[in-house]
């Protein structure tokens, strides 16, 4: 039993030194922000109760038509195409971890290598967000998570006193 409770420990210790570096960079909060200027989250991420439940599986970030659209990390571009009314693309960045950005049109192809703060395109109109925004969406070995956490360089909130009296 205690051999196995060793194992054990040993296989979730080096399974969390990470491989390619995915994990413990976006652990740390280091993928850069995807569009210049602004840092406005007009409409962040809600997790659906259970896989079919409503929710917003992502944020949507203020970026005009026509910006670029830079690769917030390295990786590997999985997808670029239309997906209903929209154009999109998507990068595994490794470690279970893969964004999609919408919309976004690319001259990018499946396969393509990307480096971290690489042009993947720019911002089309079109889709389900606010026109005006950029869909940034991003899932952990499938499972959707909140992408905010993963930039490093948005401005922790402060909370100030709201009232006197």
């Amino acid at each position: 039993m205690r051999s196995r409770l060793i194992a054990l420990v040993l296989s979730v210790a080096v399974s969390a030194g990470g491989g390619s570096g995915g994990v413990a960079e976006a652990d740390r909060g280091a993928w850069v922000w995807p569009v210049a200027g602004n840092r406005t989250v007009v409409e962040p991420f809600r997790a659906p109760a259970h896989d079919y439940a409503p929710g917003h599986r992502g944020m949507d970030v203020a970026a005009p038509a026509g910006i670029e659209v830079t690769a917030p990390a390295g990786g590997v571009v999985a997808f670029r195409g239309t997906v209903v009314d929209r154009p999109l693309i998507t990068i595994d960045h490794g470690d279970g971890y893969v964004s999609t950005w919408e919309p976004v049109t690319s001259s990018l192809a499946p396969g393509d290598t990307v480096a971290a703060g690489a042009t993947i395109g720019a911002v089309a109109s079109g889709g389900h967000a606010t026109r005006g925004t950029l869909h940034v969406g991003v899932r952990r070995d499938g499972v959707y998570i909140d992408p905010l956490p993963l930039f490093g360089d948005v401005p922790r909130a402060v909370l100030l006193p709201c009232c006197s009296g």
